[in-house]
């Protein structure tokens, strides 16, 4: 028995060594730099906005059955489920050695980050349950200039004319698509307005820490999530109404509550990747092309006639976002056909800097 033991023992310390061994090749292999290569090769931009763009569509059908079939009126609490379910399946991945590691950084935009994203969330809900969703989606539209504003004020980032040209298409005809009425109180008005500066500043850092600091989309949920978790711990009081506690927790409700989670899960795995890939202002264009196709949708399919006036504006708002879809493939094909100076120099340079193979001296 002795002998045994001893050799079990033996066996499972080799085991442990040998899966800490595979761990730590696993995260050399995968650093930050190189994870965010191997994300950005998997994760073309027509790959996450697909992506993104089919887990959104999915996620509005599965929330709305939550909120309504299931008489679950607790859309802040709904966002914390779907927050814990996140952080759960992201620990899980953690676990299994399958996020790489973080870059260095400071803590202030992860909590930066975290916080608006919470108050994104919430906020929205709000601004939902107390304007008409006429002003709502006036509120959405109006993100994509904020955020032609804030990345020129933090990055400099100027947008050519005909880019301005195609924004401004897409902006009207999904106003005239889906704004049938402007009914809202004033501290409604204020919700949306308070809202529209989160929306914005929280898809231009998904953007900017994954295209400028090698941040992964799973690596950066990792980190944001938890402060995410505590904010919106703190507005389920505030904001939605009280009962939770007496609610039907039965068997097909929670299932499907917690089913939303992973497709919460999924919308924002999604979003990240979506983000990394091209940019905040796409992004907020996919988001009215999600809401002209759903449009659309529901008329040639459910027989749901929006009238001529909001077919019209759906059209002209796709037209936009194709012309504004065709602006970005031209400026990538000449931005990756040419390379700058400053790039061409310091090519130069590392190319005079490497050693030689006998003596270790700069050729």
């Amino acid at each position: 028995m002795r002998r045994v033991l001893k050799r079990k023992g033996s066996d499972a310390s080799e085991t442990g060594r040998a899966q800490e061994e595979l761990r730590a090749s696993m995260f050399s292999n995968f650093s930050p730099e190189k994870a965010k290569n191997l994300q950005q090769r998997l994760c073309i931009p027509s790959v996450a906005l697909t992506f993104n763009f089919v887990v959104a569509i999915g996620i509005i059908f599965m929330n709305k059955w939550v909120l309504k079939n299931a008489g679950f009126h607790f859309p802040v609490l709904l966002s914390f489920i779907h927050y814990v379910v996140t952080l759960a399946l992201i620990a899980i991945l953690n676990t299994l050695s399958l996020i790489p590691p973080s870059p260095p950084l400071k803590s202030t935009p992860l909590f930066t980050l975290g916080l608006v994203m919470s108050l994104c969330t919430g906020l929205a809900n709000v601004s939902l349950k107390y304007n008409s969703v006429g002003f709502y989606q006036m509120a959405k539209i109006s993100v994509t200039p904020t955020i032609v504003l804030a990345e020129y004020l933090w990055y400099k980032k100027k947008v050519s004319f005909p880019e301005v040209v195609a924004l401004a298409v897409v902006s009207i005809g999904a106003a005239v698509a889906t704004v049938t009425d402007l009914q809202f109180n004033l501290f409604g008005a204020c919700v949306a307005l308070s809202w529209i500066i989160p929306s914005a500043t929280s898809k231009i850092l998904w953007s900017s820490l994954q295209q400028r600091e090698n941040w992964t989309a799973l690596a950066l949920m990792w980190k944001t999530t938890p402060i995410s978790l505590i904010c919106l711990l703190i507005m389920i009081p505030i904001l939605d109404p009280p009962g939770a506690f007496s609610y039907s927790w039965n068997y097909i409700n929670t299932s499907m509550i917690l089913i939303s989670g992973v497709s919460g899960f999924l919308l924002q795995w999604s979003a990240a990747l979506a983000l990394g890939a091209t940019s905040a202002i796409s992004h907020v264009v996919l988001g009215q092309f999600k809401t002209c196709v759903l449009l659309l949708g529901n008329y040639y399919i459910f027989g749901s006639y929006p009238g001529t006036t909001s077919i019209c504006g759906a059209f002209v708002a796709i037209a936009g976002m194709s012309f504004y879809t065709y602006l970005n493939l031209q400026n990538g094909k000449l931005k990756s056909g040419k390379q700058s100076p400053r790039k061409v120099h310091d090519q130069e340079t590392k190319d005079t800097n490497v050693p030689d193979a006998f003596n270790g001296q700069p050729i």
